[in-house]
This record gives C-alpha cells, sequence and structure tokens, in this order.
C-alpha cells in the first residue's frame, strides 16, 4: 500500500535499494508454484453479450487478456458498470495455476489500500457527527502517543493524516514478505515500528504515502467510537449500502470466505510466482485489511460520489486534491483523481497486498470500473496495462 507518484499508489516499499511488498499482509512459503512460461492462456469472459462474443471480445476482454497473455498474471478479473446503470463481469487466466480451474466471477479478493477510502469515509462521519475535528492535531484524541525524531502528535493534524502530508514514515518499508504471513500484529505494534525512526518530512510541507497515517486514523475512531473500527466500518458503510461480498477478516482469520481466485507473488521479485491466498492480513489493518468483490468496489465508490455516505461538506473536502508527482494523480482524504484519456477524471484509490491488485473508480457521470490481477505487477508495462484497463473500461 505503498505511493508509486506518477502511476499507481502501490503496497510495494523499499529497502536496501530492493522494492518490497510487505505492508496489508506478506507471505511465506507458499505452495503451486510457478513459472510464467507455463501460466494457463485467458479465458474468455462468459458474461458477454451473445453478439460480442460472435465478434470476439470487446476492449475490456481483450485487455484482460493481455495482462495474462502478456504480464503473466495467472488471473484478470473486472467489473464495469455504465452511467445507465447496466454492469458486466469479466474474467481471463485461471484461478488456481495448480488445478487450472476457472475464475470465479467476481469473485473476492484482497484489496490492499481501497481500505483506507472505507477508513477515511468513517473518520469524515465522524466529523460531520461533530466527533472529531480534521484540524485537530492527533494529541488531542492520543494525547502522548505519537513521538519520535522528528515526530509529535501536537502538531500532525487529522486531515495531514488522511491526506498523507503528515511526514510519518511508513512501517512497512521495516516488514518482510516472509516475515509475517502467519504473525498477528496488534495496531499499536505497526505504529510503534514506525515511530522507532525519523520522521520523513516536516508536518504540512510535502505529500508522502505512508500507512501509519491510516493506522493512527484508525486508533482515533476507536478512541472516539469506542468501538473496534472493523465493527464501524461494518455498520457504517458495509451493511449501509449492501456491500453483501465485503468484510474485514476477523483477527487470526487468513482464508477468503467467498469464492475467489487463488493469489499468488514473487518475493524477491524475480523470483518464481508463489501461492500467498492465505494469510495473516493484521499488518495492513486501517490500512490495507478489507476482503471484497469488484462490484462491490463499484457500488461502494458509487455511493460515496452520490453523496450516500458523507454530507456535502465532508464530500468536497475528501475531494480536495493535492498533486502527486506530475502523472496528473491527485490525492484526497483517502480518494484519488486520474485522468481519463476520454477526458475528465475518475475518482477511487487503488491497492496491493502480497498476491492481488485492485485499480478502478467511478466518474463524475456514473460509469464505474474495477480490474483486479492476482499477483502485483513487478515490471513497469504490467503496471501500465492495469491502468490501461481501467481506462479502456471506463473510456469505452
Amino acid at each position: 500500500m505503498r505511493a508509486r507518484t506518477g502511476q499507481n499508489l502501490r503496497s510495494s516499499t523499499r529497502r536496501d535499494g530492493r522494492r518490497r511488498r510487505a505492508v496489508s499482509a506478506a507471505a511465506a512459503m507458499a505452495v503451486g508454484v510457478m513459472t510464467l512460461g507455463v501460466l494457463a492462456p485467458p479465458a474468455a469472459s462468459d458474461s458477454a453479450a451473445p453478439a460480442a462474443a460472435a465478434a470476439g471480445p470487446d476492449a475490456v476482454q481483450r485487455a484482460l487478456n493481455t495482462l495474462v497473455r502478456d504480464d503473466g498474471m495467472p488471473a484478470a478479473l473486472a467489473s464495469v458498470k455504465d452511467r445507465n446503470g447496466r454492469a458486466r463481469t469479466y474474467t481471463a487466466g485461471v484461478g488456481d495455476l495448480t488445478t487450472g480451474s476457472k475464475v470465479p466471477r467476481d469473485g473476492q479478493v484482497r484489496i490492499g489500500s481501497n481500505t483506507k477510502a472505507f477508513t477515511a469515509v468513517v473518520v469524515l462521519q465522524l466529523v460531520g457527527e461533530g466527533k472529531i475535528d480534521l484540524a485537530a492535531f492527533v494529541d488531542t484524541y492520543l494525547p502522548g502517543l505519537v513521538r519520535g525524531e522528528g515526530i509529535d502528535g501536537n502538531r500532525i493534524t487529522v486531515r495531514h493524516l488522511l491526506q498523507h502530508t503528515s511526514g510519518l514514515p511508513d512501517y512497512g518499508v521495516h516488514l518482510d514478505d516472509d516475515e509475517i504471513r502467519n504473525r498477528y500484529f496488534e495496531p499499536r505494534e505497526l505504529l510503534d515500528l514506525a515511530l522507532d525512526h525519523p520522521a520523513d518530512a516536516e508536518p504540512g510541507k510535502t505529500w508522502g504515502y505512508s500507512n501509519t497515517n491510516y493506522v493512527l486514523a484508525g486508533l482515533i475512531v476507536q478512541k472516539v467510537t469506542g468501538r473496534p473500527l472493523a465493527e464501524e466500518m461494518d455498520r457504517r458503510i458495509i451493511q449501509r449500502i449492501g456491500l453483501r461480498h465485503t468484510y474485514f477478516p476477523a483477527p487470526g482469520e487468513m482464508t477468503v470466505r467467498e469464492p475467489h481466485p487463488r493469489g499468488y507473488h514473487r518475493s524477491p521479485e524475480d523470483g518464481p510466482l508463489r501461492d500467498f491466498t492465505e494469510m495473516d492480513p493484521s499488518a495492513g489493518w486501517a490500512a490495507g485489511q478489507l476482503i471484497s468483490t469488484n462490484s462491490d468496489l463499484n457500488r461502494f465508490f458509487t455511493a460515496l460520489l452520490a453523496g450516500r455516505l458523507l454530507p456535502a461538506a465532508q464530500l468536497a473536502e475528501m475531494r480536495t486534491t493535492v498533486p502527486v508527482g506530475t502523472s496528473g494523480l491527485r490525492y484526497g482524504l483517502g480518494l484519488t483523481s486520474r485522468t481519463l484519456s476520454c477526458g475528465g477524471v475518475y475518482w477511487g484509490h487503488g491497492g496491493d497486498i502480497a498476491g492481488y491488485e485492485t485499480r478502478g473508480g467511478v466518474t463524475d457521470d456514473g460509469r464505474a470500473a474495477n480490474v483486479a490481477v492476482t499477483s502485483i505487477p513487478t515490471d513497469e508495462a504490467a503496471v501500465r496495462h492495469v491502468s490501461e484497463a481501467v481506462d479502456t473500461a471506463l473510456c469505452g
């Protein structure tokens, strides 16, 4: 769940000059090891209309096929909703490299940093209720907790946390995939890991993606409400808008509950694909623990942008963005905007976790698309192709 400025918000981290993928959960020894040379060919979607099937795969299906055929993704999935509300789902590849089983249509995946958008919504709901102030310092809610070299909770505001302008170091840099697959982390452990390191910048001076920000945001939610973050997220968002396939895994829950494609990971990046489907996701917590589907993510971001989750004032705050690099990507309060080739922008977030990557969002006129792949892309071409698949889905 780390940012990659100019391209994507990613969960990879850098340590000793090498990119690590660790934040919302990592992994250890895995089964079903396969190499790119023996990946199964893409599976055509069975959700396209018969006329489209007769004429060959449409643009979205072709984009998913490219991710499998050219970029070595074991599977790719997409859910697309047009401005009239018509939804279509797509799949390519195989759901299990060992058995060759089909990809479950709209299967559940770990959605990584998309969780940040959910956490931000809960915080902003509490802002609307007068229980949290965006301009208040972290020490207002968590007195004395945030201290370190160049770090002072009396100088970091709630807004800084949600917009990644706090200057706090990212704990994910110091986690290794193979170290934490089976380990349960308390949120305070993640925070302590970050606070062992100096600040990256002065609060409010620059944008810098850090999962530590959202761990603190989750701790503030729990302090203010007196309830677990997962419970507040479920009550305030998941149940409220009917996300039937979205949930916050319980402590110790390492499996995925509903039909899902298996997730694969390369660690190190030039190593073979390994099965990372089962893992303890607690290292992500408020920054990356959720499991969902592409269609549920479409429903969530559509409801959010339509004003069904936040009052107008708080939604406007969420959509107030700062630039990230020079690519046109901008970051609000747990929400990003990205330019489209057909004009305008789309709003969403995106997320990586060992085994899965998700990208997508919604436009102001009601189009929605989310794409998931079952391995985090490790080269620039694959990263670009995932983004292009979203653009194709929203501009087609």
